[in-house]
């Protein structure tokens, strides 16, 4: 089974790349941008059962090793 984790910053903390991105973007002619905010993707395979509790082990993996809670998000979904 696969997983895809998508970790951003958070929404109130300063993203200098995301802001390097929009300026980039603004004088490409692509006025109009609210905002920009860029991220990483992980992707994780694991044993189609999973295991008891695979769902708390994933979410524990996101939190304490692929993100900073401090200043960015996570979200996991399973690819089909």
């Amino acid at each position: 089974m696969k997983i895809i984790v998508t970790v951003t910053p958070k929404k109130n903390v300063l993203d200098p790349q995301g802001a390097a991105v929009q300026h980039a973007l603004e004088s490409q002619d692509f006025p109009g941008l609210k905002a920009v905010h860029v991220g990483k993707i992980i992707e994780l395979e694991i044993d189609e059962q999973g295991g008891a509790g695979w769902e708390e082990r994933i979410d524990r993996i996101c939190r304490d090793l692929l993100s900073n809670p401090v200043i960015e998000d996570y979200r996991w979904e399973k690819a089909s």
